[in-house]
């Protein structure tokens, strides 16, 4: 987790470089010719040689329309400039691309260019030499484009190892017209959240979309409640290993999410659901609310595939405060969301760096009307005419108090998966809140 007065000015930041414009200025395989990524340049397309660069993300056309469509026109016109170059894509939805990256991590066979997450993530494939430093980069045509504190995330012992392309906080989606249905208020406190998913599911609606088969979406209600019942500093100092998960404030916690679990407040069988499958249910308008990364964004702003009905019937509020709880409601889970790396081992790496820098400047340009993505990278957007929920968000986060990067992402490999495994179970009822937290505290003292 990083610390709450980096986070709270990152947050600042971001918002100034992008509301206001005051910062100023699914799969593929590129290559370069002639000039070196190391010089921060970008390949010249006079050069006879053919390059093939692997290129393997996690933008599916169905699930990730805005991304894919953005993702295809970069490639195309990176193509175009240099036609030597051929992107080979392999496109994968967010939880088989985990495994596949660990699979071929494994043979050492990773794609030239591929995505990974930060901190904890990335630190195995850092410690087992399989991604490539990317500082030439940001000493290059980079140099001062991004967002302060967003390539910090991929640092490792003062070396960066991707490019971020996004930020991200997770506010609660709903739907406003079943709301508006049974006279329900958006609420501030968890007593009223309570009220309402009590409301819904007393009414045969179910109130939460959720996908627990993948983990980490139940993972980010377990930390909200964390913060707003035991505050932000108890969840960073427990994640650090500096504090406990016994802490009563954590266990009060996991607690808690039981008592969602018995006010049947998500829908059928989500310990068995993908989160893809769980999001259907919000938007096929089956499930009241969603809590998820604004990564989702362009589902609810641009993406054309969903109707323009649903996208204006969807709203978003902060998790509510717990009385007598450590939290306020101005802190977020978030934090810097995916990037992309080179592989150590590519046998095009200075052609992949290259086609790295066309790829996150080109995104940073295009994400925000194309997808209703938030980049890491600053762009001028004041001539720009966005959707007002976009803008809402972008408001809320520029009163963050601290956001709190996800768990999974902060911990070590076994630490995070542990962690994740507690999860599934918490919410399965399989553990009790007890269990939940010694379980963790024991593999977080291990530190691996």
């Amino acid at each position: 987790m990083f610390k709450k007065s980096k986070w709270m000015t990152l947050g600042l930041i971001l918002c100034l470089a992008i509301v206001t414009a005051a910062c100023g200025n699914n799969s593929g395989s590129s290559s370069n010719n002639g000039n070196t990524a190391s010089n921060g340049g970008s390949s010249e397309s006079g050069s006879d040689k053919k390059v093939t660069i692997n290129f393997m993300h996690l933008w599916p056309e169905g699930v990730s329309a805005g991304q894919n469509k953005i993702v295809n026109q970069i490639i195309n016109d990176y193509q175009k400039e240099h036609p030597n170059v051929t992107i080979k894509q392999e496109v994968l939805d967010n939880e088989q691309y985990k495994n596949k990256l660990k699979v071929l991590s494994a043979s050492n066979q990773l794609p030239d260019v591929g995505v990974t997450w930060a901190a904890g993530f990335l630190k195995p494939y850092v410690d087992g030499k399989l991604f490539t430093p990317v500082d030439d980069l940001l000493s290059g045509e980079l140099n001062g484009k991004f967002v302060a504190g967003t390539t910090e995330a991929y640092a490792i012992d003062g070396k960066t190892y991707a490019l971020p392309l996004e930020f991200n906080i997770a506010p609660i989606y709903y739907n406003k017209e079943i709301f508006k249905k049974y006279n329900l208020e958006v609420p501030t406190t968890y007593e009223q959240f309570k009220q309402v998913v009590k409301t819904l599911s007393d009414n045969g609606i179910a109130p939460i979309a959720l996908g627990n088969k993948d983990r980490w979406t139940g993972s980010l209600w377990y930390m909200y409640l964390a913060d707003r019942i035991a505050g932000q500093e108890t969840v960073a100092n427990a994640i650090k290993g500096t504090a406990k998960f016994t802490d009563p404030g954590l266990q009060q916690a996991a607690s808690e999410v039981q008592s969602l679990v018995d006010a049947n407040a998500f829908v059928k069988g989500f310990n068995g659901l993908s989160n893809e499958e769980a999001k259907s249910e919000f938007l096929n308008g089956n499930a009241a609310m969603y809590l998820m990364g604004t990564w989702e964004l362009p589902n609810f702003t641009t993406n054309e595939d969903i109707p323009q009905s649903f996208r204006d019937s969807v709203g978003f509020f902060k998790f509510p405060t717990v009385e007598g709880g450590k939290g306020n409601a101005d802190s977020w889970v978030g934090g810097p969301g995916v990037g992309l790396f080179v592989g150590e081992n590519s046998k095009v790496k200075e052609e992949a760096k290259a086609f790295v820098q066309y790829f996150v400047t080109k995104w940073g340009e295009q994400s925000v009307t194309g997808a209703g993505v938030i980049p890491a990278t600053k762009i001028d957007t004041s001539s720009i005419q966005l959707p007002q929920l976009y803008i809402d968000l972008f408001n809320e986060l520029n009163k963050a108090s601290s956001i709190t990067l996800f768990a999974d992402v902060q911990l070590p490999a076994n630490a995070a998966e542990t962690h994740l495994n507690m999860i599934q179970s918490l919410f399965g009822k399989a553990v009790n809140p007890e269990k939940f937290a010694s379980e963790q505290d024991a593999a977080i003292a291990k530190g691996n």
